[in-house]
């Protein structure tokens, strides 16, 4: 499982509103703050396919994927599908990290989770980028953006970068900036966590589905028969 060891107070959900801004002007850090915003907080429910990758900065890495299921307030649930089965959810009280092929359930209190996973639950539909980001800027190759080679994956996307006021996450680890890619409709279809040493997590969403019908027990985790539950006070310890 790949761990994103961000301060407990980020979010990065992509949420789809029902119709999206419009604007005759280039868009801006500040609109696109603020679209990307209202598109959090009308969004009851959402489903999305996801890629997720890790690069250790030293030539090794993996990438996995799967679908992803949030509802408000802070429930989700991560169902990897590729290269190996697991679950990763959150039920509003607990994290829950379970990997049938271990016949365990790894289990830690939300608060005490740093997976960078958890914010975005904790914030779907709650999202204040202008609190957590110290800077927030629209960065890119044209006029009026901060000059970077960063390109977002689409032409007509945007991209955010956000330097977090606090630098460091809940293990005491630096985070040196996240991407937020955007396209033309206000979603978010790509982030990336950047560390020291050249470290990168990245999630890529797309397929979004908002305001659907998400049975409950889709965000409740009762253990299989013959699994062991082990309490951990930092779950992310166990995803690497």
């Amino acid at each position: 499982m790949l761990m994103l060891r961000f301060a407990i107070c980020f979010a990065a959900t992509a949420v789809a509103a029902a119709s999206a801004p419009t604007t005759a002007t280039a868009p801006t850090a500040s609109s696109l703050r603020r679209a990307l915003e209202s598109r959090y907080q009308h969004a009851a429910t959402l489903k999305a396919a996801f890629y997720e990758r890790y690069d250790d900065g030293k030539g090794g890495g993996q990438a996995e994927s799967g679908i992803v299921y949030f509802e408000r307030p802070g429930r989700m649930r991560w169902e990897y599908e590729s290269p190996e089965t697991k679950l990763f959810l959150v039920d509003g009280k607990n994290v829950w990290f379970y990997v049938p092929a271990d016949h365990t359930a790894s289990r830690a209190k939300m608060k005490e989770s740093s997976d960078w996973r958890t914010p975005i639950a904790l914030l779907a539909g709650k999202a204040d980028l202008a609190k957590l980001c110290r800077n927030l800027e629209l960065i890119g190759t044209g006029a009026g953006m901060a000059q970077t080679d960063e390109k977002p994956e689409a032409p007509e996307d945007s991209v955010l970068r956000c330097t977090p006021r606090d630098n460091s996450d809940a293990m005491g680890e630096e985070i040196s900036d996240v991407i937020l890619e955007i396209d033309p409709q206000s979603f978010l279809v790509r982030v990336v966590i950047r560390q020291p040493g050249n470290l990168e997590t990245e999630f890529r969403f797309g397929n979004w589905q908002e305001n659907i019908s998400i049975p409950p027990d889709k965000f409740h985790f009762t253990p299989p028969q013959g699994v062991e539950i082990v309490d951990e006070d930092k779950l992310a310890d166990q995803m690497h």
